[in-house]
């Protein structure tokens, strides 16, 4: 449960709104589990170190691993205290943690992540336009967005093998010459001579 025990009516709606767009936003690349309001549908972790991120992002495949969590922020909750008591917690995970707030506390958010050492892979501003939310990619972390597993180099690939009695020219395959023509330039006839 987030530390803002009451929030505004109004901006509780708007948060559970902005949940449900990011959902069906998401659905096509992830299997997208929500957490709206004081709902407690979809843990990450077990136990007593589990928390509910406002959206939890699964792989489509089989083993459903889990990619990603987003937390959903509104005006009142960019501060200090849910930034310790969700932030934290959500950006020490081995998934990416993504971090949407109204586009006028993008400063006060990315503040916030640098005081507390918080790692965001990506902050997201939104506003509203009407009934319509625009989303904006205002920060993205390239460490966090790095896979935290052990990357293997490539082999090297092998040098060409080469015969050391012919020398690096004559490896090349060597060229034909153009067949001779086996028509016969005809003779001019006598009269073709007079002309």
């Amino acid at each position: 449960m987030s530390p803002i025990l009451v929030r505004p009516v109004r901006e509780q709606l708007e948060h559970d709104r902005l949940i449900r767009l990011l959902q069906a936003k998401l659905r096509r690349k992830f299997e997208v589990a929500i957490n709206p309001g004081n709902e407690q549908n979809a843990p990450v972790g077990t136990g007593t170190t589990a928390v509910y991120p406002d959206l939890v992002l699964l792989s489509l495949e089989r083993g459903r691993r889990l990619q990603g969590v987003i937390e959903v922020e509104t005006g009142e909750s960019v501060n200090h205290l849910e930034a310790l008591a969700q932030w934290t917690h959500l950006g020490k995970l081995r998934a990416e943690f993504h971090l949407y707030v109204p586009s006028g506390m993008v400063e006060v958010a990315r503040r916030l992540c640098e005081d507390n050492h918080i790692v965001v892979s990506e902050i997201w501003s939104y506003h509203s336009i009407g009934d319509q939310v625009r989303f904006t990619l205002v920060h993205r972390n390239r460490e966090a967005a790095t896979p935290k597993r052990p990357v293997l180099a490539a082999p090297k690939p092998a040098a060409p093998v080469r015969s050391p009695k012919t020398p690096a020219a004559r490896t090349a395959p060597p060229t034909r010459k153009a067949p001779k023509s086996k028509i016969k330039a005809r003779k001019p006839t006598r009269t073709q001579k007079r002309k």
